[in-house]
């Protein structure tokens, strides 16, 4: 019996500690909706206001007056799915040969794809903007989607997840079956791999849509900019900056996230139950 409530007690208490965690993680978004409801003057007023206020359509209506705010939406998630999709198909497909294959330079290759893994992105911005330049892509959405078509963390991913995931059995009897290369891919390792994917892509679309440094460099046409430099324009100067308005065009940019999230998360845990009822 003792045993039996000390059980429960740990159990109890764990639950207490995952919902303590979700509320800290959940009151900067409810933070932000707070925001978006009030005026910079009530913002700042002491004490802080908890509750929502009455200003969300006003903030809405003078963010859509200081920026094309629909306009850069679509830039950004014209950006963010064909990098995804790119970046879907480009690592997976050569972490398919990294992981399942053997070949000549195979290790060197790797090492390489790792030492490029290391570099920061900041020292990447001058050579790729110099190479963007002499293609004559700066000022369009091709300086953004074209550099960012496969990364070194995504095959290394991929690899790993593929490793594990993927049994040489399978491959083996692929074989037998006269599955070339392509059909090998396609039928065989992508079914298996996809919470893999879905979590890539994810972790893809997020960064691609948050992106501020690269697009404030290469974007140098005004009518192609994405919605993170869009907001960035938000800011005034001499303590101008109206924040509830600033803080509308932040909440109103994390929905296409959230979707996006929902949808991919839905697809990992669909996969992963799947898989724990086939064992």
């Amino acid at each position: 019996m003792a045993s039996i409530k000390g059980y429960r007690g740990r159990g109890i208490a764990l639950h207490a500690v995952l919902v303590l965690g979700l509320l800290l993680s959940a009151f900067p978004f409810y933070w932000a909706v707070i925001m978006s409801t009030h005026t910079s003057t009530e913002i700042f007023s002491y004490p802080p206001k908890l509750l929502p206020g009455s200003h969300f359509l006003e903030n809405v209506r003078s963010l859509f007056d200081n920026i094309d705010f629909f306009g850069s939406m679509f830039n950004s998630l014209l950006v963010a799915v064909s990098v995804t999709v790119l970046v879907l198909f480009f690592d997976s497909l050569a972490a398919f040969v990294f992981a399942k294959f053997s070949f000549p330079g195979k290790r060197v290759l790797f090492a390489l794809l790792m030492l490029i893994f290391m570099v920061p992105m900041q020292l990447q911005a001058i050579p790729q903007f110099v190479i963007m330049a002499k293609l004559g892509w700066i000022g369009s959405m091709t300086s953004l989607i074209v550099p960012a078509a496969a990364n070194a963390f995504g095959i290394f991913w991929m690899r790993q997840y593929m490793k594990s995931a993927i049994h040489d059995e399978l491959i083996d009897a692929s074989k037998l079956d006269g599955a070339g290369f392509l059909r090998q891919y396609w039928h065989v390792a992508l079914p298996v791999v996809r919470p893999g994917l879905a979590f890539l892509g994810i972790f893809t679309f997020m960064g691609q849509w948050n992106d501020y440094a690269w697009p404030l460099i290469a974007l140098t046409n005004p009518d192609n900019v994405t919605l993170q430099v869009a907001l960035s324009q938000l800011n005034g100067t001499h303590g101008t900056t109206d924040y509830g308005m600033v803080m509308t065009g932040a909440l109103l940019a994390l929905v296409p996230l959230l979707i996006v999230f929902a949808i991919g998360a839905r697809q990992i845990i669909g996969d992963l139950a799947k898989g724990a009822v086939r064992g």
